[in-house]
């Protein structure tokens, strides 16, 4: 993954970081169902902690970044983001489930077309 040269991730980077969970936790629910988020408490703490890293990027893009991926659901995803970090102990497996198969999948493409057309000049730049 493309780092900043100051060490501190950029907007692009974050947005980067976004796409790379949203792909992993994709990964992790390849031929899986529904049922094993009850049995397999390693896979429900990997797709969380997915999710928990998608949304913590998103609230860190500056508000140029956001601006030029205005498509991108922000809100929504540091919402997620807080349910998972602070109602640990109430986390809706279905909700996880369903955000993983149908929300992700759109959100990738997004982030990959908001990634293609990043400008050169990064406006989140530290």
């Amino acid at each position: 993954m493309r780092r900043s040269s100051r060490g501190t991730p950029d907007d692009r980077d974050r947005l980067e970081y976004m796409l790379e969970a949203a792909s992993e936790a994709l990964r992790y629910v390849s031929n899986r169902t529904r049922a094993d988020l009850d049995t397999d408490s390693m896979l429900l703490h990997a797709i969380t902690y997915c999710i928990q890293v998608i949304g913590e990027a998103a609230t860190q893009v500056s508000d140029p970044g956001r601006l030029l991926a205005p498509a991108l659901p922000w809100r929504e995803m540091a919402k997620m983001r807080n349910v998972m970090v602070h109602v640990y102990w109430g986390i809706d497996r279905d909700r996880v489930w369903e955000t993983v198969r149908q929300d992700l999948p759109p959100l990738i493409q997004q982030l990959q077309a908001a990634l293609t057309a990043w400008p050169a000049t990064n406006p989140g730049s530290p």
